[in-house]
């Protein structure tokens, strides 16, 4: 599976709103000066976000985005997926097709892509945003990436 920059870029996004928007909204471009990406981007990426209700804005002088839910409540499989959609890296045909797939009698790698994409969403569901914030207050008290460009 590789996540496409909606996906890095999105969680980020999330990190950052997360640390910020306590006391007061984030704007967009706030956002984007301590992560480094467009402000055009951000806005596509954000209205993901608020259409998957993880996050909401508010209209007004001071207005902004903030979380619609408490961070112990998004998890980073939410935010992923609301952002690339699946996260199985393989589509097995004998678990999701009515007519399942010509080899499913004798294929046993369909087992395989099975516990692969459990594995993976276990892990994505499990990490919740308030332990990517507490993370990130420890690693870089900033909160932006620093002078040097994030792959992440």
């Amino acid at each position: 599976m590789k996540l496409s920059t909606k996906g890095r870029y999105g969680l980020r996004a999330m990190i950052d709103m997360a640390r910020y928007s306590e006391e007061e909204p984030v704007s967009i471009s706030s956002i984007a000066v301590r992560q480094g990406i467009s402000e055009g981007y951000l806005e596509q990426l954000v209205s993901l976000l608020k259409k998957a209700g993880l996050v909401k804005s508010i209209r007004g002088a001071g207005g902004g985005y903030i979380l619609a839910r408490a961070m112990d409540d998004i998890s980073v499989g939410d935010i992923l997926r609301a952002l690339e959609g699946s996260l199985e890296p393989v589509r097995c045909a004998a678990f999701y097709s009515e007519e399942g797939c010509m080899a499913s009698d004798g294929c046993v790698t369909k087992y395989v892509w099975q516990k692969i994409n459990e594995s993976i969403n276990r892990t994505v569901d499990e990490m919740k945003l308030n332990e990517l914030v507490r993370e990130s207050r420890q690693m870089n008290p900033d909160g932006d990436c620093g002078n040097h460009k994030c792959n992440g």
